[in-house]
């Protein structure tokens, strides 16, 4: 079931597609499980969907919600208030650990994984998922999220939700470093990705007797208004696809001149570690021209890594490059990194590979510790006064006499040469 708005579906409209949702997915369901993304998608619509479900559920069932936080940190109560509007309490939020909250439910074998990966990688994949998901004891499961471009994927959620968002270690350090062995440039924007297959198989063979209902939300922002233009509803990928063609036509931006200087804002109520703002490295780098400059406004970012060990490996290996990070992994001296490939991949990821210099702006990270993961640094203050967020508009700006690109938000966008 489709749902669509050029200008943004209306609440009205979306408590429809809820009811709608409701009454051939959960009918008769006494216990539902609902699992959206966590505050790092702010502008995915999940959590308004969300609250909405939980309304018109009322009292005739028992609802769970489990946050697809992957490898991300769980939501904080403020988030918590926020992003469900209220209508979730944090006490009752389930928190996913994807180290030790998992329970192996397959394999995608060697011969697949070396068929779609083009020979890059010829290792069978452990099928992992939050032990929840299989267990039984829910009679419905709603998946919520958003189809967006994305730097492992090609473009984000379907049953990345659940292998990813839901998923065990294994799937995650296998998925994100076949994504970056196979190449960012050949992954964003694009769905049938060697990752994306992999994905499918494991759907396809694991999940098939799992009552999973898909909610996929199109967006875009409007300052902190969410615009949901399109609500893909059901279990066929054929809703993923749709979903993808209407992301890649409002989240995908082409370019006739290469961004010589980029800013990038991070707004710090979303991005709180380098994890997740080096969306502004890889959302931007196939518009960036060779020898380019991208300044990243990080007011809120404290942090490299979402939890602790990614945040140890993060500072000792750095942002250095591609190759290098192979070698890194190749070496016997450095098992830690070769058994966290998640992070292998988000070193390659956070990397422009020495073609244009990335520097970072902050006020919670010090010049040591930035350039010690091999950025550059500048005082946040200094940064935001000669580039302001309050007076720049997305898109071209003078600044100075200078011409800069301007992006305030890289988590809903693409950005590349026509």
């Amino acid at each position: 079931m489709y749902y669509l708005s050029e200008r943004g579906l209306t609440d009205d409209s979306l408590r429809q597609a809820v009811s709608e949702t409701l009454r051939h997915a959960a009918a008769d369901a006494k216990r539902i499980l609902i699992l959206p993304p966590d505050f790092t998608r702010m502008y995915s619509g999940a959590g308004r969907i969300t609250a909405m479900i939980i309304d018109e559920i009322g009292d005739r069932a028992r609802i769970d919600v489990m946050p697809a936080l992957g490898t991300h940190a769980p939501m904080t109560r403020e988030e918590c208030e926020a992003f469900f509007l209220g209508r979730v309490k944090y006490e009752d939020l389930i928190v996913h650990n994807w180290r030790t909250d998992v329970v192996k439910i397959g394999e995608v074998p060697a011969s697949f994984v070396r068929e779609v990966s083009e020979g890059l990688v010829d290792t069978a994949i452990d099928v992992e998922v939050n032990r929840r998901i299989v267990s039984g004891e829910y009679d419905c499961i709603l998946s919520v999220g958003q189809v967006v471009p994305h730097e492992v994927v090609g473009m984000a959620n379907y049953s990345k939700n659940i292998f990813v968002g839901c998923g065990g270690s294994s799937m995650i350090n296998s998925s994100h470093m076949l994504g970056a062995f196979y190449g960012l440039e050949r992954i964003m924007g694009r769905d049938f990705s060697p990752v994306r297959r992999i994905f499918d198989y494991a759907e396809e063979h694991f999940l098939r007797d799992v009552p999973l209902t898909y909610l996929l939300t199109c967006t875009t922002n409007t300052g902190d208004i969410t615009n949901i233009h399109g609500l893909y509803v059901g279990r066929e990928r054929a809703n993923f696809e749709a979903a993808v063609e209407h992301s890649q036509r409002i989240n995908l931006i082409k370019t006739d001149e290469p961004f010589r200087k980029v800013v990038v804002y991070l707004d710090p109520r979303e991005f709180k570690s380098t994890w997740l703002g080096n969306k502004a490295v890889y959302r931007t780098r196939m518009a960036i021209a060779d020898g380019g400059e991208l300044i990243v406004l990080a007011p809120g970012v404290v942090k490299f890594g979402e939890d602790a060990e990614n945040d140890r490996l993060i500072r000792k290996y750095g942002y250095v490059g591609r190759e290098n990070v192979l070698k890194l992994v190749a070496d016997p001296a450095n098992a830690d990194l070769a058994e966290n490939l998640s992070v292998a991949a988000h070193l390659i990821h956070g990397s422009s590979d020495g073609r244009f210099s990335i520097t970072y702006c902050t006020k919670g990270l010090t010049r040591e510790e930035v350039e010690g993961a091999n950025f550059l640094y500048r005082p946040y203050d200094e940064a935001a006064a000669e580039y302001d967020p309050a007076a720049l508009t997305d898109g071209w700006n003078e600044v100075g006499g200078e011409r800069i690109y301007y992006i305030s938000n890289p988590a809903l966008g693409l950005w590349s040469r026509a």
